[in-house]
């Protein structure tokens, strides 16, 4: 590759910005360092750890995939989103496989800029609030309105969660 191909390729910022623009969402990009936990994050950012939207990529066993908005004080319920897609069998891929799928690693996962404009489920828990989610680069966080950005998709926004449970 060239020095000239390579700067013509958008980094994982440069393509959330763009659909964000293209969709009409305003955005704020917050650069932040490593966080060890969901609380350390939230805490660096300065929301509650609900407010932290983490965007999951699920497999459909047709080899398609879907986007899951879950807050970050919470996990997919696999039984509820499975009812209300109406299938029997949906999985979480590999990481490699979620990269061939969006164009972003795990951590910097987004709808917006995907490399493949996938459907977007999110959990009623996030309607109403300002969210962080992933900014397509390790790093960097968005904030955005949940509203506009599930209405922005065309999302199905529904009870596709559960708390997470206590690992003791």
């Amino acid at each position: 590759m060239t020095e000239a191909t390579e700067a013509a390729v958008p980094t994982g910022r440069e393509r959330v910005a763009a659909d964000a623009r293209a969709r009409g969402l305003d955005v704020e990009f917050v650069e932040h360092g490593p966080a060890g936990s969901l609380e350390g994050a939230a805490a660096a950012l300065g929301v509650e750890p609900s407010s932290v939207v983490k965007t999951l990529v699920v497999k459909h066993k047709d080899g398609s995939f879907l986007f899951a908005l879950v807050p970050g004080d919470r996990q997919i319920s696999w039984p509820k989103l499975r009812a209300l897609i109406g299938v029997n069998k949906l999985s979480m891929p590999d990481q490699h496989t979620a990269f061939d799928a969006t164009g972003y690693e795990r951590g910097t996962i987004t709808p917006l800029g995907s490399s493949t404009p996938w459907p977007v489920y999110a959990d009623e828990r996030v309607a109403g609030k300002r969210v962080s989610l992933g900014a397509g680069e390790h790093g960097v966080t968005i904030f955005v309105d949940a509203d506009a950005l599930t209405e922005s998709f065309g999302a199905v926004v529904a009870d596709v969660t559960e708390p997470i449970a206590d690992p003791r």
